[in-house]
């Protein structure tokens, strides 16, 4: 194929397709099969020590290239052209990805790990078999050929106002709250926006606000066979206040995958070999979808001290 990523737009998937080239005289009568697989990979490709695979298939689909099957789909444009190349040995597939899948990606391994990054990856592999999905067959691996590819996806563009939340607490000793309210400015952020967060206080109590504390938290589910949430902080600043009522400012925080490289666990955009890749985008998805796989989404944090106050 020419590219290797596949966008997802929240409502559709783009479809994968592609060719591969087969020489029917080295198949010794067997059959050629693609499958397209989501699967979660917890370890190295190797089988561990008592012969399980760290790998679980979230979604599977398989389809025969050869012989051609009589119910033959029409060629995408990419496919013609790539067709034009290879010739008469050309058998071309196509696969549409359902809507409730993950996104590619990875879990940030820590400095002392090896083997492969945890995570959701896709794989397009062709192979010859006397059947498309037969446990006991063995295929050997000089039979295979395979390639990774990545689905990301596009959040929709939209105006909507950003989030906001207040809270007003109480503290022993005194009869008045302090009030705190946040706002963001939008919606959506990209990688390396800076996120303006608007803090006001009313400090009516006589206590002083000691520190403030604006982070940015990245949640990342992990759902198999039950759902795992953790928690990492990606960004933080402070500020100290005096005695002041009131209080306004906006801080500009930029969760940045570079300030986060030794984080373990940290989710990342899957990316392809070592190259460079971002915190991973927030998982968009449409009404009550089942998704599977790796969760992700961020949320800004307020955090105020008040002396004596907690």
């Amino acid at each position: 194929n020419s590219n290797d990523y596949f966008v997802d737009c929240v409502d559709s998937v783009e479809v994968v397709d592609g060719v591969v080239k087969v020489d029917p005289a080295g198949l010794n009568g067997k059959k050629v099969f693609v499958y397209l697989a989501c699967a979660f990979r917890y370890g190295s490709d190797d089988l561990d020590v008592i012969g399980l695979s760290f790998r679980r298939d979230i979604w599977i689909k398989r389809v025969q290239v050869y012989p051609v099957p009589a119910a033959k789909a029409p060629s995408t444009p990419l496919q013609e052209s790539l067709l034009k190349k290879v010739g008469d040995q050309g058998c071309p597939f196509t696969f549409q990805m359902p809507l409730n899948l993950p996104c590619s990606v990875s879990l940030q391994p820590g400095t002392g790990d090896s083997g492969k990054a945890c995570g959701v990856d896709f794989e397009v592999k062709a192979y010859i078999a006397d059947e498309a999905d037969n446990p006991d067959e063995v295929i050997e691996k000089k039979n295979t050929c395979r390639l990774i590819i990545r689905k990301i996806q596009f959040a929709p563009a939209n105006n909507k106002a950003g989030p906001k939340a207040e809270i007003s607490k109480q503290f022993m000793m005194t009869d008045k709250p302090v009030n705190v309210e946040i706002s963001l400015e939008k919606e959506i952020y990209y990688h390396g926006d800076p996120i303006s967060v608007n803090v006001k206080i009313n400090n009516e109590t006589t206590k002083t606000v000691k520190k403030i504390k604006v982070s940015v938290e990245q949640l990342t589910s992990v759902v198999l066979y039950s759902s795992d949430t953790y928690s990492k902080e990606v960004c933080a600043q402070e500020e100290t206040v005096g005695a002041n009522s009131t209080f306004e400012k906006s801080f500009q925080v930029v969760p940045l995958l570079a300030d986060n490289k030794d984080k373990r666990g940290l989710a990342v955009d899957g990316r392809l070999k070592d190259e460079d890749t971002n915190l991973a985008s927030t998982t968009l998805g449409q009404g009550e979808r089942e998704l599977q796989g790796i969760l992700v989404s961020y949320k800004v944090k307020v955090t105020v001290t008040v002396s004596g106050g907690g």
